[in-house]
């Protein structure tokens, strides 16, 4: 998955690069070593609506150690091709391997580092399959272009948030709008009660990028059913017809993996971990008058928040 926070909101690879989702966290998921930001099963961290990417160190001091001194520790209970992806992550990300430049062989990195091939192999396919490196066929290894980041959190709306990135989302309805009984869950504000419920599914050049299910306040937003939303930001339809702006939120993370319509929706089988963001945002006539679950494939994008200054109390 590619959200991008290091270490607090948000997710970034091991080492601070926009990696995919699918290999989210290196100590949560076996063989998956993606993303280094905690031991939990499950991340749930509560954010304002200032989050930001923060940075996160690799793997701890014994592993610095290997990129500082650019050399194996056969004593490490890391695996030499761990190790040696790790120094190729380090050098993409100082830019001595840039985007798009090819790296040295798995001949010249064996013979460097005086290990044998299949291990140098282990390495760059370990990167391959993180979408770090691509391999083409005749010219060798290169560095694969990093996704687009997209800040998660806005104010403004999903919608406008990829605008302002100069992307086109097209979004289409799942579910129209429409008052329904919510049913019994403890982290829903409308619980057991009515809000109106619709669903709608986001793409980015006609591949699916996240589903959202949103439920509005039933009497701050009453009527909203009759307004026609298709393919319009939610943010305005709000601000036009009701007067209305948020003046705050905050929203939540986890891993989580879909099953039925929304697996089919999001095009993912339901082995591959998605981006679960619970989302609420208060207006001055109500906290929580729009409560949203978004269901985020990471693989094109990198989501991320922008966090504010800290001042001392």
């Amino acid at each position: 998955m590619r959200f991008f926070v290091k270490r607090i909101a948000g997710y970034t690879s091991r080492n601070g690069l926009k990696s995919s989702l699918d290999e989210w966290f290196y100590l949560l998921v076996t063989n998956y070593r993606k993303f280094v930001l905690t031991t939990l099963p499950i991340l749930d961290i509560d954010s304002q609506s200032n989050i930001q990417k923060a940075g996160t160190q690799p793997f701890g001091s014994a592993n610095r150690k290997v990129f500082e001194n650019n050399m194996l520790n056969p004593n490490s209970p890391l695996p030499l091709y761990h190790q040696l992806s790790d120094i190729l992550l380090e050098r993409i990300r100082s830019g001595e391997y840039p985007e798009g430049s090819k790296i040295p062989s798995e001949h010249r990195l064996a013979e460097t580092f005086g290990i044998g091939r299949p291990t140098a192999r282990q390495a760059t396919d370990l990167l391959v399959r993180e979408n770090v490196l691509i391999r083409k066929r005749g010219s060798g290894t290169f560095v694969a272009e990093q996704p687009k980041e997209v800040d998660l959190f806005s104010l403004a709306g999903t919608l406008s948030s990829f605008q302002e990135k100069g992307i086109t989302l097209q979004t289409s309805i799942l579910k129209d709008a429409h008052l329904a009984d919510v049913g019994d869950d403890d982290e829903n504000p409308f619980s057991n009660k009515n809000a109106y419920f619709l669903s709608r599914l986001s793409r980015v050049s006609g591949k699916p990028v996240l589903i959202e299910d949103i439920y509005l306040h039933a009497t701050i937003f009453s009527g909203i059913n009759r307004i026609d939303l298709k393919g319009r930001s939610l943010s305005r339809v709000v601000a036009e017809n009701y007067y209305m702006r948020p003046v705050g939120g905050n929203q939540n993370f986890r891993i989580g993996y879909l099953t039925g319509k929304r697996a089919r929706g999001l095009n993912v089988s339901g082995k591959t971990p998605v981006l679960v963001v619970k989302r609420f945002l208060h207006f001055s006539q109500s906290e929580n008058a729009i409560f949203s679950e978004l269901y985020c494939r990471t693989d094109q994008f990198v989501f991320s928040q922008k966090i504010g200054g800290i001042q001392n109390g």
